[in-house]
């Protein structure tokens, strides 16, 4: 009878092993890189200057001329239009006032045409 507990018990383990392995891969590969981005762009809304250009979800692109508690105002390119926004409606700092470009893409642009 203790032979038969003994198999039944690591039957149950065996079927568990895989179960929590899923679990932890699903945590490891998608809940956590998730979180680690969620984080990076809500560092980058709430370090938004007057002067840097951004592009909002809708696809807007512009420069900050005032920064509020939860929303910006843009001046468009072409004739000064000003919009607000809601930060969460950012949704990339192509270049920040402060600092170099934080946009990777639009760097190795400006490379190739300084090569050229």
């Amino acid at each position: 009878m203790g032979t038969l507990a003994n198999a039944q018990n690591s039957g149950m383990l065996g079927t568990f092993i895989p179960l929590i392995l899923m679990l932890a891969i699903f945590y490891f590969g998608l809940i956590r890189p998730q979180k680690k981005k969620e984080k990076e762009v809500k560092n980058m809304r709430d370090n938004l200057l007057v002067g840097d250009e951004i592009v909002t979800i809708g696809g807007v692109v512009g420069k900050i001329v005032q920064v509020k508690k939860d929303r910006v105002i843009i001046e468009t390119t072409g004739m000064k239009t000003r919009l607000e926004f809601e930060k969460w409606g950012i949704q990339t700092l192509s270049k920040s006032k402060g600092s170099k470009n934080t946009n990777p893409e639009l760097e190795e642009e400006k490379e190739e045409e300084i090569a050229e």
